[in-house]
């Protein structure tokens, strides 16, 4: 009697049956693994846009693109620097031997940055699925647990013959943790669902803001 007067989260966690306990669990652990996508997003797209920052300074400081390019490399390690790499390495390879330019120069090298900036939107895009299942599952899972833990506290009372609130209020407060639970994993998942994806989008735009521009630049090299 006194341990089923014990309503802290460990003793409800205790006393829930083990199908219970296993979605209990995996809810714990799917929160767990949003907060650390979160974290991980977050971090990496403050970095992209802080590289795309000190790039466009480059990009737009009056350098000349063979010497811009010649100092990052052909594999360079930040985003929009990548972008860049592969139009410039496109258009490095459209010039013929005779300094003539291949036809179809301008369609390779818009497809090239295309590619970059589809590899790099995917990367920023990855772990967000995570968030999106468990947002939209986590409170249904949660809802499972209470199902099943009130229609155990039901079995109870029938068991005991027993309705006082004494004997219900245990079991009921058991199956609600689940509820609560699923909530707690499903709001922060969708709450930074939206706000990561937006981020998302907000970068690759930038990428393809960039990208058009640098092809309106080579474009005019092609025609002069």
């Amino acid at each position: 009697m006194e341990a089923a007067s014990d309503f802290t989260m460990w003793a409800l966690f205790a006393r829930a049956t083990l199908i219970v306990k296993f979605v209990m669990i995996m809810l714990v652990f799917a929160s767990i693994w949003c907060w650390a996508v979160i974290v991980d997003k977050w971090i990496q797209y403050r970095k992209a846009r802080a590289e795309a920052a000190v790039f466009d300074r480059s990009f737009w400081s009056g350098e000349p693109l063979d010497a811009l390019f010649d100092k990052i490399g052909a594999q360079p390690k930040g985003q929009s620097e990548k972008i860049f790499a592969a139009g410039m390495l496109e258009w490095r390879r459209s010039h013929r031997q005779d300094g003539g330019l291949i036809a179809g120069a301008q369609a390779r090298i818009d497809r090239s940055m295309d590619v970059a900036i589809a590899k790099e939107a995917g990367r920023l895009q990855k772990g967000l699925p995570v968030l999106a299942t468990v947002g939209s599952t986590a409170p249904f899972v949660g809802l499972f647990g209470t199902v099943w833990g009130i229609m155990n506290a039901f079995i109870e009372i029938a068991e005991q013959q027993n309705t006082s609130l004494a004997v219900v209020a245990p079991g009921i407060a058991e199956a609600l943790l689940a509820t609560g639970l699923g909530l707690l994993a499903a709001i922060p998942a969708v709450i930074y669902y939206n706000k990561l994806s937006a981020d998302s989008d907000r970068i690759v735009s930038g990428y393809e803001a960039f990208a058009d521009e640098f092809a309106t630049i080579l474009s005019r090299q092609l025609d002069s």
